[in-house]
Formats: structure tokens, C-alpha cells, sequence
């Protein structure tokens, strides 16, 4: 929920100063991301105070409607918000995931391991092994990586592979590469 709701908020803030000074109310939030709605305002609210209070966003109360929304650094440091691109590199994920509700189907693991791969391959087009020490590094748990990857290869967006790695002389062994296929995008997900 946090991750859908921050996803959000970032498609919407895209010019300076990154705010929402008319944000949805906590019902409109509920309906655009599809929850239910005896608990979705309340969900919403929870988690706006959680991104807020993890410095994630800064919540400006206004009196009669619901508090502006200003995102801060992508850090949780409460610094200021600067686009990723500003900064050098950055991962764009396609409007399609927005337009066609990838992001209300797919579970919140199984998005953010969609934006980890997107930047952990780079940019390439054809199949890439990564490595154990550059997977630890978002945080995901084995079990976790596994989950959303059986998610994203169920919905076509992402094709695993087994490829020997290691030389002539080293032991070779198979390990899995992916492939993201981010065409898939461009058609609605299956609703399970």
C-alpha cells in the first residue's frame, strides 16, 4: 500500500516544487487505487502519516481539505525532493504501468523487484545474471526475490533463464539471468 501510494504521488508531483497542493482526498485515494471502501480511507491516511513520519513527504495541514502533499529526497533523509535524472542515472518505469493498472495488479514485492531489475540490468536487452552481492544490496530477502519473481514471470514481464556462469577453468554452474520484457506493459495484467 505504501509503495502504491508513493508510486503515485511521484507520477503526479513531476514538476517543481514535487507538491500536491490539491491531493485527492482519502477517498479518491481509495478509489484510485482500488481499495475497499469501508478501510481505504483509513489505510490511506495511515499510510500518508507513515511516509510523512519516514520523511519520505512533508504534509502541510489545510484547513477544510485534505493536507498538501510535498515529496522530499527518495533518501528518507527529509531533504529536498530533486529529480532522480538531475542526479545522474536514474530508473524510469513506463506510464503503461500506471495506465493500464499494472500497479493496482501486481503485488507492492513484486513492483519494486520490477524497478530493481530495472536497474540492475542496466538497460540491456538480453538475458544478465546478477550477482549475489549486487542482489543483497536492495535490501530484498531470498524468499522475497523468489516470490515476486514467480509473480512477474507469471504476468510476462519477466523471463528467467539458466546459464553456466564461470570459465573454462572455474567451476561452472548454472545460474538464473533474467530478461525483463517491459512490451508486456503495454497490455492490461491478468487479474487473478
Amino acid at each position: 500500500m505504501r509503495l502504491r501510494l508513493y508510486l503515485s504521488i511521484t507520477m503526479m508531483a513531476t514538476g517543481k516544487p514535487y507538491d500536491l497542493r490539491t491531493p485527492p482526498s482519502p477517498n479518491g485515494w481509495t478509489r484510485m487505487l482500488a481499495l475497499d471502501a469501508t478501510h481505504g480511507p483509513r489505510q490511506v491516511s495511515r499510510n500518508l502519516k507513515w511516509l510523512g513520519d519516514n520523511r519520505f513527504i512533508d504534509l502541510e495541514p489545510q484547513w477544510g481539505r485534505p493536507s498538501a502533499i510535498k515529496l522530499l529526497s527518495v533518501a528518507g533523509d527529509g531533504e529536498e525532493y530533486t529529480q532522480p535524472r538531475d542526479g545522474g542515472r536514474y530508473v524510469g518505469v513506463p506510464v503503461e504501468f500506471w495506465t493500464c493498472g499494472w500497479l493496482l495488479q501486481l503485488s507492492p514485492t513484486a513492483a519494486a523487484l520490477l524497478i530493481v531489475l530495472r536497474e540492475a540490468l542496466g538497460g540491456h536487452s538480453e538475458p544478465r545474471y546478477i550477482a549475489t552481492a549486487k542482489r543483497e544490496r536492495y535490501g530484498l530477502s531470498h524468499h522475497t526475490w523468489t516470490e515476486a519473481r514467480k509473480e512477474l514471470e507469471g504476468q510476462g514481464l519477466l523471463i528467467v533463464k539458466r546459464e553456466p556462469q564461470g570459465s573454462f577453468y572455474d567451476f561452472t554452474r548454472l545460474r538464473n539471468a533474467y530478461q525483463l520484457d517491459l512490451e508486456r506493459l503495454n497490455d492490461p495484467p491478468r487479474w487473478t
